[in-house]
C-alpha cells in the first residue's frame, strides 16, 4: 500500500476556515438500540447497484448496505482490511485475494470470491451500462468486456481468476501499487446470486452484506433501513435503523429539525449558518472534509472546444472573488481553493497550496484582457447549471455570478440556471446536455490524490462529465500509478494537476467542511473523512 499517500486526519482540529468545530454527541450512554433515527436525504440518480452508483446520494445508502474488501476508518481515512483477509502482491500488478470466512448476504447466502469476481465482471460489462464500470478499467481484459468502440467480444475479465471458495486473483494490465487501496470503494462491493437471478427484485429491495437492510422505499418520499441482527462485522449498528427522507430544499430540512420533526441534518444551509451555533450548541458539527466545489465546462461543446476558450475559463476564474463569497456567504465554513485536490491530503499525500496561482486569485482587470483575447463569452454571457435542492447552491451560484458581473462591468453577463432536483440536474449531465460552466463538487471515493485528478479528468473516465481530455495529463497519471515510490507519485500526479491548471480544465472553488445537526434524541454523531454521517455509530435516546 502506498501510506504516504493517504489523507492525513486532524480529529476535530480548530481551522481558521471554520466557524465552529465539534467531536459530534459525545456518550449519550447506551441509548436504545431498538430505537430509529430520521435524517435528510435525497433521491439518488440511479438504482442503487454498487458499480452504478457514483453520486453522494445513493453513496450514502451503499455504505450502510454493503461492506466491501476494505472499510476506509472513519476517523482516520486509511483503508483498513474488512472482508479481505489477506491482499497479496509481489510486482504490484498480480494480486491474491483471500475473503474472509463467516460472513453471509442478509439473504443468508455466503460472500465467497464469486461474490466479488461476478460483481465486478458485471460492472465492468458495455452491456450493463454501469457508471462506474471505469473502476475496472486496470483489470487485464477490460478492452474487451468494455471496447471504446464496438460490441464487446467477451463476458468476463481475464485478469479475474476465482482459485478457490475465498480466493481470487488480479492480474492488472500494469502497475498500480495503490489498487488494494482503492478496493473500499463501493464499485468494488460483492453481489449475491439474487442479484444476478432476479435482478428487478433486487434493484426493487436490495441484498447486501452490511450493517442495515433496506425495508422499503418510495422515490421522492423515504427510504426506510433496519438493524441486520445477524450482521457478522465489528460495527454493529447501534440503533434499529434510520429511515432517510427526502427534501428538495435543506432549509426546509432545518425547519423540521429545529421543529422536531427530523433528527439528522448533515447539510446545513447557508442562510442558518449565522444561527446554527446559537440554535443547536453543542449539536452542531462543522469539520474539514475532502470535498472541493468547481465549476465544470462542457469540453465537448465547441465554444468551450475551440482556440482560446483556455483564456476565457482563466478569466471567468479570476473574476470570481472566493475570499468575500466564503466569508459572507458560508461564514468561512469553506476555504478558498488554490489547487485541485484537498488539504486533507496533506504535503505528503499530494495537497499543494497556491498551485493555481494567480489564476485563482480575484483580478478583475486581468480577467477582462483574458476573456477579451479569448474571444469573449459565448454569445456574450455565461449561465451557470446548478441543482436547487440541496447544498445552498442557489446562494453561492448568484454570489458567484455577481462576482462575475461586477468584474466585467456587465450586470448581464453571467446567469444561474437552477434544476429542481439532483437526480434531474445529473440526467442533463450525463446526457450532454449542457452548454455552459455547472456545479460540479467532487466528495472524495478514497484518500489519495489520484482520486481527486483520474476519475474527474482523464479521458473518458467515470466522473469526467465535461468530457475534457489531454494526452499529457493522462500520460502523467498512468505512470504515476506505476511507480511504487511514494514520493515520485505525488509528484507525477502534481505535475498532471499542473495541466489541469494551464489548460483550466475546470475552475476550483472552495475546499468544503462537512456540517450536521441533530436533535436532543441522538448522541455520538459523527461525520467520516468523507463528510457522510457514521449512521450505524449514532445512539437514540
Amino acid at each position: 500500500m502506498r501510506g504516504a499517500m493517504h489523507a492525513r486526519w486532524a480529529v476535530c482540529a480548530m481551522a481558521a476556515a471554520l466557524a465552529a468545530t465539534a467531536c459530534g454527541g459525545g456518550d449519550g450512554g447506551s441509548g436504545d438500540s431498538g430505537a430509529v433515527l430520521s435524517a435528510s436525504w435525497g433521491d439518488p440518480q440511479n438504482p442503487l447497484e454498487p458499480a452504478n452508483t457514483n453520486e453522494v446520494q445513493g453513496g450514502k445508502v451503499l455504505d450502510m448496505v454493503f461492506r466491501g474488501l476494505k472499510r476506509y476508518d472513519p476517523v482516520t481515512g486509511e483503508a483498513e482490511d474488512m472482508l479481505a483477509e489477506r491482499i497479496e502482491t509481489s510486482d504490484s500488478q498480480n494480486f491474491t485475494i483471500t475473503v474472509k470466512d463467516g460472513w453471509t448476504f442478509s439473504n443468508g447466502e455466503k460472500v465467497t470470491a464469486r461474490s466479488f469476481v461476478d460483481a465486478w465482471n458485471y460492472g465492468a460489462s458495455l452491456r450493463n451500462n454501469q457508471r462506474n464500470a471505469y473502476f475496472f478499467g486496470y483489470i487485464e481484459g477490460y478492452d474487451r468486456v468494455h471496447p471504446e468502440e464496438g460490441e464487446q467480444t467477451a463476458d468476463t475479465l481475464s485478469g479475474l481468476k476465482v482459485t478457490g471458495e475465498r480466493t481470487f486473483t488480479v492480474a492488472l494490465t500494469q502497475k498500480f501499487s495503490s489498487f488494494p487501496d482503492t478496493l473500499g470503494y463501493n464499485a468494488f462491493a460483492p453481489l449475491p446470486r439474487a442479484f444476478f437471478d432476479d435482478h428487478d427484485a433486487w434493484v426493487r429491495k436490495p441484498v447486501g452484506n452490511g450493517p442495515y437492510l433496506v425495508d422499503s422505499y418510495t422515490r421522492g418520499s423515504q427510504m426506510s433501513l433496519r438493524t441486520w441482527d445477524d450482521y457478522p462485522g465489528p460495527d454493529k449498528a447501534r440503533n434499529g435503523g434510520v429511515d432517510l427522507k427526502v427534501y428538495t430544499d435543506n432549509n426546509t430540512a432545518y425547519t423540521d429539525l429545529m421543529a422536531g420533526n427530523l433528527d439528522l441534518v448533515d447539510d446545513i444551509p447557508a442562510a442558518q449558518l449565522k444561527n446554527v451555533g446559537n440554535d443547536l450548541g453543542d449539536r452542531y458539527l462543522n469539520t474539514p472534509a475532502g470535498i472541493i466545489q468547481t465549476l465544470a465546462f462542457p469540453h465537448y461543446d465547441d465554444d468551450w472546444n475551440k482556440p482560446g476558450s483556455q483564456k476565457v475559463r482563466t478569466g471567468l476564474s479570476m473574476a470570481i472573488d472566493r475570499e468575500q463569497i466564503t466569508d459572507t456567504i458560508f461564514q468561512r465554513t469553506r476555504t478558498p481553493a488554490t489547487d485541485w485536490t484537498s488539504p486533507v491530503l496533506g504535503e505528503d499525500g499530494g495537497y499543494r497550496a497556491g498551485l493555481c496561482g494567480e489564476a485563482c486569485a480575484y483580478k478583475p482587470d486581468e480577467a477582462k484582457r483574458l476573456i477579451r483575447e479569448g474571444g469573449g463569452l459565448p454569445g456574450g454571457k455565461v449561465t451557470i447549471t446548478f441543482n436547487a435542492d440541496t447544498g445552498s447552491h442557489r446562494e453561492w451560484v448568484n454570489a458567484v455570478c455577481n462576482s462575475i458581473n461586477n468584474a466585467l462591468d456587465d450586470e448581464r453577463a453571467c446567469t444561474a440556471d437552477p434544476v429542481g432536483t439532483f437526480a434531474d440536474f445529473r440526467n442533463r449531465i450525463t446526457d450532454r446536455k449542457m452548454t455552459g460552466p455547472f456545479r460540479a463538487g467532487w466528495q472524495m471515493d478514497y484518500p489519495l490524490i489520484q482520486n481527486f485528478l483520474q476519475p474527474l479528468y482523464y479521458t473518458d473516465a467515470s466522473s469526467n462529465d465535461g468530457k475534457w481530455s489531454n494526452e499529457q495529463f493522462d500520460d502523467l497519471v498512468d505512470r504515476a500509478n506505476q511507480e511504487t515510490d511514494d514520493a515520485r507519485a505525488v509528484d507525477l500526479f502534481q505535475q498532471a494537476e499542473e495541466v489541469v491548471r494551464d489548460n483550466m480544465a475546470a475552475i476550483p472553488l472552495w475546499y468544503q467542511n462537512g456540517s450536521a445537526g441533530w436533535s436532543e434524541r441522538l448522541s455520538d454523531v459523527r461525520l467520516n473523512p468523507f463528510s457522510v454521517p457514521v449512521y450505524d455509530q449514532i445512539k437514540v435516546g
